[in-house]
């Protein structure tokens, strides 16, 4: 390929962050290496309109060291100190550097034969000097008073303009001034703008689906990581792939917390332990065949309150719950009272828990057993033998008490109660792709 002129660069330049066009793309269509295109966009980021305008291309030891320092001292890339210099080429940037490394200073003074006066030679690098200055300075103030003018057109329909009006004051002006110092007016971090501006190039066809992803993730204040994002992306009928998911979120900055905290009943044998029936076997086939109770402890306030729930296999739905502010056994046998509410004649039930003194108690078994309930517990200091009332008391935790801020117990427990409606009514379990009573509701339909 020809030559390029510094027209035909410009417009590639233009293209490049136009037509959201990538640099494989333009070398395979244009036969240009696009290390080349990558700097020619680079020169246009600090020199504008005259990126491709070189005023000389002999250039002087101290020029050339003062190119290298940039790269050695202030740990510039070669490409941007090459751009930032106005270096027709990047890869003479590498030879300087190179022979320096060599020779040291003496490498880079000019190899051209003839005579040479060292004090004309000083005198004009002097005046070039004092020229070159006197441009920037102008150019400078040419600078302020456009992005001033167009600052001065936007505020005046406002009382005030926001960074990425800025940005986008910046955007128009790119091409005229280097980005570089435009930002430096604006007082705004490069990084502003080109967060703006990848915003403004990133595909169309992405943007709902991201005000879509961030919509579903305030709605539920955060909780939902990328899987159950894409399940509620599927309910509302968008088909996408759960690494599509994942890489959007990671884009918009959004994650869900985690947080685990654990609280243990256990106070040795104080009455009859029963065998370990469930075995680990969390699956059930219907609702009110394997029940799960644990307790577990809130600190606010000075105070402690003692939550016992009890969670049904077939969905991980939350039956009921009883909160105390002492451990007592009323707490589980209140418990027990509401939960058996929702039993009928035909179940056949196992109630699980650790061995807990609460669960070994006299009147416990005594009402399982009124109840045709088969009691079961897990092995003595065996955490995962009731793993999913562990895993609800995390996630519990993690949603819920560690992302609110609570004015008193009275609030605590009124946000408490609206939290497991959310998680039995709303919040997708990803084993179901739905929420807990969603997923009973369509069993008992088709039952």
């Amino acid at each position: 390929m020809s030559k390029l002129t510094s027209q035909e660069k410009y417009l590639i330049v233009q293209r490049y962050l136009t037509e959201n066009v990538s640099f494989r793309d333009l070398e395979k269509e244009l036969g240009v290496d696009s290390s080349s295109i990558r700097y020619w966009v680079k020169l246009s980021e600090y020199h504008g309109s005259e990126a491709f305008d070189f005023p000389y291309t002999n250039y002087s030891a101290a020029f050339k060291l003062k190119v290298i320092q940039r790269i050695e001292e202030e740990e510039y890339s070669i490409r941007e100190a090459s751009a930032m210099f106005h270096i027709p080429d990047f890869s003479m940037v590498r030879r300087w550097r190179k022979k320096w490394l060599e020779g040291g200073k003496e490498a880079l003074e000019s190899t051209r034969k003839g005579p040479t006066q060292m004090t004309s030679h000083k005198k004009k690098e002097d005046s070039m000097d004092s020229y070159e200055a006197l441009k920037k300075e102008n150019e400078r103030l040419r600078m302020e008073n456009e992005y001033l003018k167009k600052v001065r057109d936007l505020s005046s329909k406002k009382e005030s303009i926001s960074k990425e009006e800025q940005a986008q004051v910046i955007d128009e002006l790119r091409f005229h001034f280097p980005v570089k110092q435009l930002t430096e007016i604006a007082d705004i971090p490069r990084s502003t703008y080109y967060h703006w501006k990848e915003k403004q190039l990133e595909p169309k066809t992405d943007r709902p689906l991201k005000e879509l992803i961030t919509s579903i993730f305030k709605e539920h204040k955060g909780r939902y990581g990328y899987r159950r994002i894409e399940n509620e992306l599927r309910n509302l009928g968008h088909e996408v792939n759960h690494k599509k998911v994942y890489r959007l979120m990671k884009e918009l900055g959004l994650q869900s917390t985690v947080k685990m905290k654990k609280y243990r009943s256990y106070k040795g044998k104080v009455g009859q332990t029963a065998p370990n029936i469930l075995n680990r076997n969390f699956k059930a086939d219907q609702p009110n065949q394997k029940w799960v109770t644990d307790i577990t402890e809130f600190k606010l306030f000075g105070e402690k309150l003692y939550l016992s729930p009890v969670l049904d296999l077939f969905n991980g739905e939350i039956i009921t719950y009883t909160i105390g502010s002492r451990p007592t056994y009323s707490l589980v046998n209140n418990m027990l009272d509401q939960a058996f509410e929702r039993l009928h004649p035909s179940d056949e039930l196992v109630m699980h828990s650790d061995q807990g003194w609460h669960y070994q108690m006299a009147p416990y078994r005594k009402k399982l057993k009124d109840h045709q309930v088969t009691q079961s517990m897990s092995r003595k200091g065996n955490c995962h033998d009731n793993a999913v009332m562990e895993n609800f008391f995390g996630i519990m935790k993690s949603e819920f008490l560690y992302l609110r801020e609570f004015e008193s117990v009275a609030h605590f427990k009124q946000e408490l109660e609206e939290y497991i409606h959310y998680y039995n009514h709303k919040r997708i379990k990803s084993k179901l792709r739905i929420s807990p009573i969603s997923y009973r509701a369509r069993f008992q339909e088709l039952a």
